[in-house]
């Protein structure tokens, strides 16, 4: 068989779960499919396939032919399509909300212009057949198909309320009894219907919108170009026209283009995109380093070892994009019901019909009539479809006014389902970013003497540690020195001499002070305890004596303990993701009260845990703020992300936590929790309404002496569901969470 190969298509015109398996449906019918995966939520395919069987053209002409524009991208970057979409059901949104508000003044005020029934028919005409053709189409696209869904229900039910109350217009007391001076229109119910599905297709595809931002935000971070050294001689190049063994010369602040190795130099590499480790990392010549990482110092020169599609930023956006691609929607409750509703409904109205017309020869045909409009204004899906929107919208209200951004209704419906909680450490359990944690000095020097020579050195330096003692004598308001002379060593610290003085200050790492020939014994036990504790050491030392030694480490936030806690005693188990070491990681689980550990990750790492862990069973949220938690955040089944992060890690996620507080985890779980119970509910409200609504507007009371259910009771009784249904969502705003 032919190699296999893997298509994306950006589907656009899908409006539930139902269009979504009809697409999935028609694509694996085709032979060389080998298999498909249809996201609604990010409103693409992806194909896995045989090319000498089948071509991308034919997969997409098998996406046109089920009733949906495909457009083939190598990515999902490109979102003209969602645009377009977004742009098409604004336009529609603002035109049937204000004529609908128009409508339903006159229908419930008397107004002398907005009250006479053909203005409102006039009116209901533009919403029904201009905002809500996309309706008619969609429903007639799925007829072709032999299928129903949402588009099928609300088609139904506005064309059964607008027509009744356009013959009633037209032929006012043909139907009802001559005593009857002024009929009941459906106009309003059929205008608001369309403007509130609408409205929801709307807020619904902008999210999708964004699903792409992650990608796109990656793709900046590559270099556009790069210096190459040809013929001893330093070339500008593109980075497409970068080839493994070139030698490439990096300059302080750069970014790395390609993957490589240092032949020549050393430097401090931030690599903080893929370890999410905020200390910048050393490295000298023989050492690996990876594109998207950022030189923070030295000049150095290195050989291209891996570059295009197999470097370590394109793994990361393709490792994001196969994560997205998997991540199947939520199968909602509404849409499979209306696969089964909407058929039974249209078949009880011409039952109806078709027994009164029978058995009553008198009245039949009337009754008949009255009995078929109402059955299907009452089955009309405005109560279904509310149900679980309006819960939503509340709910991300609710969770915007806690700091808790929830970008899709998917992650908020499996949100509930957490058994299992992945944390990164650096930036999400600690701060991020180094600071002093200790000052150790010799008893010739007092403490603030030693942090004030030690941050006036450090000031000239843009080093993560040099800041960390800047930060810290800024903190205790320390008046800094002025430097006569001042050196930076790379790899190392720093050298110069103190204005108006003699000593020569050497600040810097055991390595360098040992490598400088100062004596370091008198700090052995203190030097051996950081050391021991996975911190950094900084040495100051005056004319080769050390005077001091500072402790610099990343700190755990203030909320962490408590938030994991807190998530431990509601029985889900938190875990621990980095890539910093094994003594560190333990170190700071153990001060977090988290017991299972996963240390000296890269990005790709991160998803082979989170696999690990779905593969298990365990239903699993990942935490992060990190470029390098990108990936995992989209691998997991909900993803996480805090808002004082990278933007990267904001865009892949699900839920963004705006305050960076770890505790907001624990409430978004409870809004969850909350959002689910009160969308059961309204599902619950609104088929039973429909289960003893339909036999009375069938007229099966009349059989036992009870009243007819006539189309303006029906319209009542429909308007009160969805009342029921919105005021039930509203309670979400009065919970405490």
């Amino acid at each position: 068989m032919s190699d296999k190969k893997t298509l994306n298509i950006q589907i656009t015109g899908m409006s539930c779960a139902v269009c979504a398996g009809s697409v999935e449906k028609a694509v694996k019918s085709l032979n060389g499919v080998l298999d498909a995966v249809v996201n609604f939520a990010a409103a693409r395919a992806t194909v896995i396939y045989a090319p000498g069987l089948i071509t991308p053209e034919g997969i997409a002409e098998a996406v046109k032919n089920a009733g949906y524009t495909a457009h083939i991208t190598q990515s999902n970057v490109s979102d003209t399509e969602t645009e377009q979409e977004h742009s098409l059901l604004k336009f529609q949104l603002i035109l049937s909300g204000s004529l609908t508000a128009v409508i339903m003044a006159g229908s419930m005020l008397s107004v002398a212009v907005l009250s006479n029934p053909w203005v409102l028919l006039c009116l209901a005409t533009v919403v029904q057949f201009w905002p809500g053709l996309i309706f008619y189409k969609a429903a007639f696209s799925a007829l072709k198909h032999f299928t129903t869904n949402m588009n099928t229900l609300v088609a139904v039910g506005t064309t059964a309320a607008y027509f009744y109350s356009t013959f009633e217009v037209l032929f006012p007391h043909l139907l009802l009894n001559s005593h009857r001076e002024f009929p009941h229109l459906y106009f309003e119910t059929a205008a608001a219907i369309i403007t509130f599905v609408i409205m929801g297709r709307f807020l619904e595809v902008r999210a999708r919108g964004r699903t792409s931002e992650a990608i796109k935000k990656l793709i900046k971070l590559q270099p556009d170009t790069a210096s190459v050294i040809r013929d001893g001689k330093e070339h500008i190049v593109s980075v497409d026209a970068v080839t493994v063994g070139d030698i490439i010369l990096v300059r302080p602040g750069e970014r790395l283009a390609v993957d490589g190795e240092i032949t020549d130099g050393s430097s401090a590499i931030d690599e903080s995109m893929l370890t999410g480790e905020s200390l910048p990392v050393e490295k000298n010549a023989g050492d690996k380093i990876r594109s998207g990482t950022v030189n923070t110092s030295g000049a150095f020169i290195m050989r291209a070892l891996k570059t295009g599609r197999e470097s370590s930023l394109a793994r990361i956006i393709k490792l994001i994009e196969e994560a997205q691609g998997s991540k199947a929607p939520i199968q909602r409750i509404a849409d499979t019901a209306a696969s089964v509703f909407v058929p039974t409904v249209i078949g009880l109205s011409v039952l109806t019909f078709v027994l009164w017309f029978l058995f009553d020869h008198t009245y039949g045909f009337q009754k008949g009539l009255m009995s078929f409009i109402a059955v299907l204004i009452i089955a009309c899906p405005c109560a279904l479809g509310l149900a679980t929107p309006t819960a939503i919208m509340v709910a991300t209200g609710k969770g915007a006014e806690s700091g808790i951004l929830i970008r899709n209704a998917v992650a908020l419906e499996n949100l509930c389902k957490v058994n299992v909680i992945a944390f990164d450490k650096t930036g999400t359990i600690t701060e991020g970013k180094p600071s002093v944690t200790g000052i150790f000095v010799d008893t010739e020097m007092n403490e603030t003497e030693a942090l004030k020579i030690a941050a006036s050195g450090e000031h000239y330096s843009e080093h993560p540690i040099a800041k960390a003692i800047v930060n810290e004598a800024q903190k205790r308001e320390i008046a800094l020195y002025e430097f006569d002379s001042f050196r930076s060593i790379t790899g190392g610290g720093i050298t110069g001499v103190i204005s108006g003085g003699k000593d020569v200050v050497l600040i810097g790492s055991e390595k360098l002070l040992k490598d400088s020939k100062v004596n370091l014994s008198a700090f052995h036990n203190t030097l051996a305890t950081i050391s021991g504790e996975g911190k950094s050491a900084v040495i100051l030392a005056l004319n080769n004596r050390p005077y001091a030694v500072f402790s610099i480490s990343d700190t755990l936030k203030a909320t962490s303990k408590a938030a994991v806690g807190e998530l431990k005693h509601s029985g889900i188990t938190p875990v621990m993701l980095t890539g910093d070491n094994e003594t560190v990681a333990r170190l700071i689980a153990q001060e977090t009260g988290i017991d299972t550990v996963y240390s000296g990750l890269l990005p790709e790492d991160k998803i082979k845990v989170i696999r690990e862990l779905k593969d298990s069973g365990m239903f699993t949220a990942m935490v992060g703020d990190g470029i390098n938690d990108a990936p995992a955040l989209s691998e997991a089944h909900i993803g996480i992300a805090l808002g004082t992060g990278t933007d990267i890690a904001v865009e892949s996620a699900d839920i963004i936590l705006v305050k960076g507080d770890l505790m907001s985890v624990s409430k978004a779980i409870a809004l969850s929790r909350l959002t689910i119970k009160t969308i059961k509910q309204n599902l619950f409200w609104a088929f039973i309404y429909n289960i003893i609504g339909i036999p009375a507007a069938a007229g099966v009371l009349t059989l036992f002496g009870g009243p007819a259910l006539n189309p303006m009771l029906a319209s009542l009784a429909m308007s009160l569901s969805s009342v029921s249904v919105v005021t039930n969502s509203l309670r979400i705003k009065k919970k405490k969470l």
